[in-house]
């Protein structure tokens, strides 16, 4: 690893301005003279305000270069802090303020600790956001401001992750990290991804593409669908398509290789830039799950690199007015080079696309 990484993680810190239906409501769940029910009612109206129901928007443009009809994006930058980060964060604290906790510890690389701070902050809830100290993000700013204490630790992101889930267990903290006891709730917050996408198509596209990292996205929409299918919603389950930074990811290094489970790759080999930061590990947190649902849908996998997902955010500002942060291109631009190679019969196709700039 580089010994000092400036991290633009490519969503700009802009503080959320509240309306003031989410300001009378956030007073309430803070309010400790009201009742758990009536905090958590209000806390729940604050998630149906301002998280989920992102737009699903076709892109005619693209499709008429690659020759690939019906083809959406899921936009996940509607989300109040700009990511999908948002659906998880707000899920755990709504759990953390249920279960009686005073303070929930996460490590992040940046977004997911703003979309933690944002929820945190609304609900009255003490935030630890745990950071390695070599990264430098320009959301810290915003963490700060919504009252977050940030903590540098030595080491990658992984071991950040298993330090502050150390922590949170010795101290008694809600641990929001991927890959622990609350994988099963962020993956059900993921799920209603899917649940939005067959609203608005009434049925499953044929294939869903995702960005990965962690893997728990992708796992979420997967677990989504599979719900819809077997409770006979729609007709089949989506092929799933993956796609992170060339070589630095284990979700699409296993599949690729064909294993069953979700292998480690060689720390020393990883290189973040400004483009990849947001999809690469040594260790994929929620790599099984993630891996089981490309196995399951017989998807596919693919190595994107930097300049390329560059090029897809250029294109997306250009001819659709719609700002993508590069790394959550990664997901469609492994869609379209699956089309490239096989031509896909006329169906239908969403590739989630996680940030907005």
């Amino acid at each position: 690893m580089g010994s000092n990484f400036n991290m633009l993680d490519g969503v700009h810190p802009s503080l959320i301005r509240l309306t003031r239906d989410v300001q009378v409501l956030s007073e309430a769940v803070r309010d400790p003279e009201l009742s758990t029910t009536d905090r958590l009612e209000s806390f729940e109206d604050i998630i149906n305000l301002e998280v989920g129901d992102t737009a699903l928007t076709r892109l005619r443009n693209l499709e008429r270069e690659q020759g690939l009809r019906q083809l959406y994006i899921k936009y996940e930058g509607d989300n109040p802090t700009g990511t999908q980060k948002d659906r998880i964060a707000f899920a755990q604290v709504y759990d953390a303020l249920r279960r009686g906790f005073g303070t929930i510890a996460l490590a992040t690389c940046g977004n997911y600790g703003v979309a933690v701070a944002f929820a945190s902050f609304l609900a009255g809830i003490r935030c630890r956001v745990y950071i390695p100290e070599t990264y430098h993000t320009e959301r810290v700013r915003e963490m700060l401001e919504y009252k977050a204490e940030v903590v540098r630790l030595p080491g990658s992101y992984e071991d950040v992750v298993i330090a502050s889930s150390q922590e949170a267990d010795k101290k008694g903290y809600y641990d929001a990290n991927p890959g622990g006891s609350n994988t099963a709730l962020q993956l059900k917050a993921y799920s209603e991804i899917a649940f939005e996408i067959y609203d608005s198509l009434r049925d499953a596209p044929k294939y869903v593409a995702c960005p990965v990292s962690n893997g728990t996205l992708l796992a979420g929409v997967y677990r989504g669908f599979v719900n819809l299918y077997k409770r006979g919603k729609t007709s089949r389950i989506p092929h799933f398509v993956a796609g992170s930074s060339s070589y630095k990811n284990p979700v699409v290094s296993s599949f690729n290789k064909g294993l069953a489970h979700c292998a480690d790759l060689d720390p020393a080999k990883i290189r973040e830039t400004e483009i990849n930061e947001p999809l690469i590990n040594w260790h994929s947190f929620d790599g099984d799950e993630a891996l089981y649902g490309l196995i399951q849908s017989n998807g596919a996998a693919s190595h994107i690199s930097d300049q390329k997902m560059k090029k897809m955010s250029s294109y997306l500002l250009k001819n659709d007015g719609i700002k993508v942060l590069p790394a959550a291109t990664a997901g469609l631009i492994a869609l379209l080079e699956l089309h490239a190679k096989q031509p896909m019969e006329p169906d239908r196709f969403v590739a989630v696309v996680t940030a907005r700039h």
